[in-house]
């Protein structure tokens, strides 16, 4: 399956997400993204350096948040290989592979535990498969 079809039809597809991207673990290049759902250099970088666990990534993104497509969110919580963000009732939940990177959108009318489940289950399924 093309990284692609994992966003459209694994994230977007299930429902439960409104976006979704799929980045190197490096935090250096998009794999895939929903239309529209772009991220700065910088942004993965930042995302990439906090489930890195990079000197200081975690309290700077405590501090002042992390930015997606340009729009801020608050980090509500890091634990482990994920992070999860808001921005009042919609939210991000991340998950972090060996090779790549699930960035999952949930808007306001879609359910932030779904949302998780939902990336988070794709994450194990690529760590299952090698990546």
């Amino acid at each position: 399956m093309s990284w692609q079809a994992y966003v459209d039809s694994s994230l977007v597809g299930s429902g439960h997400l409104d976006k979704a991207a799929i980045i190197s673990a490096a935090g250096d290049s998009t794999w895939s993204a929903s239309a529209g759902f772009t991220l700065k250099p910088e942004e993965m970088k930042h995302i990439a350096d906090i489930l890195n666990n990079a000197s200081g990534a975690v309290d700077k993104a405590y501090a002042e948040g992390i930015h997606v497509g340009g729009v801020r969110y608050v980090l509500a919580r890091v634990e482990g290989r994920s992070l999860y963000a808001r921005q009042g009732r919609s939210g991000l939940c991340v998950a972090k592979t060996k090779q790549a990177i699930l960035i999952g959108h949930h808007g306001e009318a879609q359910q932030a535990g779904n949302a998780t489940q939902t990336v988070e289950a794709l994450a194990d399924y690529l760590i299952s498969a090698g990546y």
